[in-house]
């Protein structure tokens, strides 16, 4: 097997945001140490390792489902969409890939999936490490665009900053209509419409 690309996806759980997933072939001898899980390292710990990755792998691409595919989809096959579509992007199609978790997209591709395989195989730690990157970023850049609601710090997850907000202020264009928090505070908003 000369081509092993590892699949990883960032922002299953989060109320608003895109899901990002990447796909990362090594060369053999990459010389990358510190390859983990991404949650297990810090943010500084993950730039580092993002910069080495991105300069030493041998291809690597980053895609996503957006939060409309995601509301017309679900998060599952959303998922399963953009690590196809980070497979697809590759300049290098690999002879094998290994994908995080218990499910693997419908391609025509082999492989596996491996469940905690971002902290067992380095490709996926790899492809981890550069969707929570990629993703953090655009959610910092989010904040700014949509204050108030804290994503910054907490990426679109339901934290109870963010759940106070929702609340407060709306549901944004990047919440995801179909999560229940997001879903539950419009159709307060529906309802006291009518009232």
């Amino acid at each position: 097997m000369k081509f092993l690309a590892g699949v990883d996806e960032v922002g299953r759980g989060p109320l608003a945001g895109d899901v990002v997933t990447a796909a990362v072939i090594l060369p053999a001898n990459h010389g990358i140490e510190g390859l983990a899980d991404s949650k297990a390292l810090s943010s500084r710990q993950r730039e580092n390792l993002y910069a080495d990755i991105t300069s030493r792998a041998l291809c690597w691409s980053v895609a996503r489902c957006s939060v409309a595919e995601i509301d017309r989809f679900n998060i599952l096959q959303a998922t399963l969409m953009a690590m196809r579509r980070a497979v697809m992007a590759l300049s290098q199609q690999p002879d094998y890939v290994a994908v995080d978790g218990n499910r693997l997209p419908q391609w025509e591709y082999r492989g596996e999936a491996v469940v905690k395989g971002d902290g067992r195989v380095e490709c996926i730690s790899a492809a981890s490490i550069i969707a929570k990157v990629v993703r953090d970023a655009e959610m910092k850049a989010l904040d700014i665009t949509y204050p108030g609601y804290g994503f910054a710090a907490n990426k679109g997850y339901g934290t109870p900053q963010h759940l106070e907000a929702l609340a407060r202020i709306g549901a944004t264009p990047i919440h995801r209509r179909t999560f229940a928090p997001v879903r539950e505070q419009l159709e307060l908003v529906q309802s006291g419409l009518f009232d």
